[in-house]
């Protein structure tokens, strides 16, 4: 549209100076007699644009006019380029419209802020979506200076780490291409070895930042690595399947926090089915195994696992151990 072309004229015009008319045409992918049919409009407007004529000519602002977004501190500069993933804008028809607004906030910045702000939108991610069967976040956030000042000044990081798997403890010197958050939960990625691996925050046990710069391989961001790293996780098979029967009352609240484990994501209401009871919906789920599943024990009553008969015998056996250690004392 012209209008958004008029206004990056202006913020061209006031972050770079005078630009050539080619220079803008190219900039802009337009030509040249458009631009210069935009910089007469530009003027009727009242904007004080003048064009300079000969080989070191082009198009200028008059001095001290600006059009901008200035006002913001550092900090808030950072926080307008951490950014979704682009798949949350992509999904939504947004991705060319994400990518326009943040070309005209940087270039209303001032100037000290830009690289700070342009480096946060390459080495910190928001991803909104839960990994399939696994929970909310439920450890205190982790302190990430170390892992910012590794991510943000280019630099090595020492980390010491408990892995989740079998509590073991390793040291990994990494090569740091940013930090994301999955659902609330804070990840590092980095190369170890020049292979990519992801790290949770909140199971380091220390991390120090080295002297040494980060040795990342040539060609890639973080959006790059992610994925990747991403797509090898949630290509997982997830071979047990599950039917529960939910009551009506908490149906919400389990969808919400079992939607990743779906099988069905539009699970419909089988009374009488079932038990012959109402206010029961039946789901259809997929767990990676039957330590995932056993989760839904969680729900106590509210939600009954129909199939397979494994998965309701490994919930019994959890139950009457959880109702053991409550029964009451008995007097000696």
């Amino acid at each position: 549209m012209r209008s958004d072309r008029l206004l990056s004229i202006m913020l061209l015009l006031q972050t770079r100076g005078q630009l050539p008319a080619s220079d803008l045409a190219d900039r802009l992918e337009v030509s040249v007699r458009t631009i210069m049919r935009d910089v007469e409009a530009l003027s009727a407007a009242g904007v004080p644009v003048y064009t300079v004529r000969g080989p070191q000519g082009g198009i200028a602002l008059l001095p001290g006019y600006r059009t901008d977004v200035t006002g913001l501190t550092a900090d808030e500069s950072r926080a307008l380029f951490v950014l979704l993933s682009g798949t949350a804008h992509a999904d939504l028809g947004l991705g060319q419209a994400l990518g326009s607004a943040l070309r005209k906030v940087m270039a209303t910045l001032p100037a000290p802020h830009r690289p700070d702000a342009d480096l946060a939108s390459r080495r910190i991610l928001i991803d909104p979506v839960r990994w399939r069967g696994t929970p909310g976040p439920d450890r205190p956030a982790p302190d990430l200076a170390a892992f910012q000042q590794a991510v943000l000044g280019n630099r090595r990081l020492r980390l010491r780490y408990r892995h989740g798997r079998d509590n073991r403890v390793h040291t990994y010197t990494l090569d740091p291409y940013g930090l994301v958050n999955k659902a609330g939960v804070w990840y590092l990625v980095a190369d170890h070895d020049g292979e990519p691996r992801l790290f949770r925050t909140d199971r380091a046990l220390s991390a120090t930042v080295l002297t040494q710069p980060a040795q990342r391989r040539d060609g890639l961001e973080l959006t790059d690595v992610w994925q990747a790293l991403r797509r090898r996780i949630d290509d997982i098979p997830a071979p047990l399947a599950v039917t529960a029967r939910v009551r009506d009352e908490i149906l919400a609240k389990f969808l919400r926090i079992h939607e990743a484990d779906l099988a069905d994501p539009t699970p419909t209401n089988s009374r009488a089915e079932a038990d012959g009871e109402p206010g029961w919906t039946r789901v259809e789920l997929r767990f990676r195994s039957l330590l995932a599943a056993e989760a839904l024990l969680a729900f106590g009553p509210d939600a009954v696992v129909l199939t397979p008969d494994g998965l309701r015998q490994a919930l019994a056996r959890k139950a009457a151990a959880t109702a053991a250690l409550y029964a009451p004392r008995q007097d000696t």
